[in-house]
């Protein structure tokens, strides 16, 4: 039986319900759709290929003049890099539904629909390459497109079937630097090509980092991430050895008279304290390890490029 400070308390949360009912009502089905679609371009990892394409773009001039242009690339770099994040959600939509950190994308959850996903991402594809053959080059168009076919239609479904996906993958994932030294340049030279091999090697320790923390996920969805059967020794010894072919292909800006000392001994520096957490991993094989290794690896590909950059100014 209730009180009478039961039936209080049930008005009042009646009420309460009620108001919050109404206050989501009051807000308009366009903003969440625009909020929705913002969120299929994945910010945060966007931005990080345009930064890195940006350093592609200021080592390969001595000074950057013409702003516009540098501005046109950086913004068609984000687009065309949304188009490719928003058909990877597309393609993935059903297995997204069963991982914990991707179940509530805008696809999954039925807010944007994959036509609707499909249409958006062909839009900034277009918009993206347009603009990059009109204000910087054919070349820099090129590679760019090709970057979002590796990566959606290539890399993606590939994911499904063996763990060489990631080294499928690491090939879109290391163009950044060197399609921004092709948007200054309209070439590919040694120092992009070094640029695009530091690049290339990073990404397996980074993201199998990611990948040993997400392996429940990634096998639930029945993605094959990690080599070796997963979460084992001979997959961390496999982070190790990735992580160890950083220190020599990071001094080859220097041993090849592109770089000063200066920046040699920050990136020698930063790939001796990446091999911690990697043999940490190693030793423990636990995601504590795991985790201090994937923040390692956020910081040690954009000191690297800086250091690269402040030393040729």
């Amino acid at each position: 039986m209730l009180t009478k400070t039961d039936n209080l308390t049930l008005d009042i949360n009646l009420e309460t319900q009620q108001k919050s009912t109404e206050t989501q009502d009051i807000i308009p089905v366009e903003t969440s759709k625009l909020k929705a679609f913002f969120e299929l371009l994945k910010f945060r990892l966007s931005a990080l290929v345009v930064f890195s394409s940006a350093i592609g773009y200021a080592l390969g001039v001595e000074q950057i003049t013409d702003w516009t242009k540098f501005a046109i690339f950086c913004f068609s770099s984000f687009i065309i890099t949304g188009a490719a994040n928003t058909l990877n959600q597309v393609i993935e939509k059903e297995y997204d539904k069963n991982m914990k950190r991707t179940k509530a994308r805008p696809l999954p959850t039925g807010v944007i629909s994959r036509t609707e996903g499909i249409i958006f991402a062909v839009i900034l594809a277009i918009i993206g390459g347009v603009l990059l053959v009109v204000f910087v080059n054919v070349f820099t168009a090129a590679l760019g497109l090709l970057s979002l076919f590796l990566y959606a239609f290539v890399y993606t479904p590939s994911k499904r079937i063996s763990s060489f996906s990631v080294f499928i993958g690491a090939f879109p994932g290391a163009f950044p630097p060197l399609i921004g030294w092709v948007a200054a340049t309209g070439e590919i030279s040694q120092f992009a090509l070094i640029l695009f091999a530091i690049q290339f090697i990073w990404q397996f320790p980074h993201f199998w980092a990611i990948a040993w923390l997400g392996d429940e996920d990634y096998v639930k969805a029945g993605f094959k991430m990690l080599p070796s059967g997963g979460k084992t020794l001979r997959t961390s010894i496999q982070i190790l050895t990735y992580t160890l072919f950083l220190l020599p292909i990071g001094l080859m800006p220097y041993v090849n008279g592109m770089a000063g000392g200066v920046s040699a001994i920050i990136i020698f520096i930063c790939g001796l304290l990446f091999l911690i957490p990697a043999w940490l991993l190693v030793r423990k094989g636990d995601n504590k390890s795991a985790l201090i290794l994937m923040f390692s690896s956020f910081f040690y590909l954009p000191i690297v490029q800086l250091a690269l950059l402040f030393d040729k100014l």
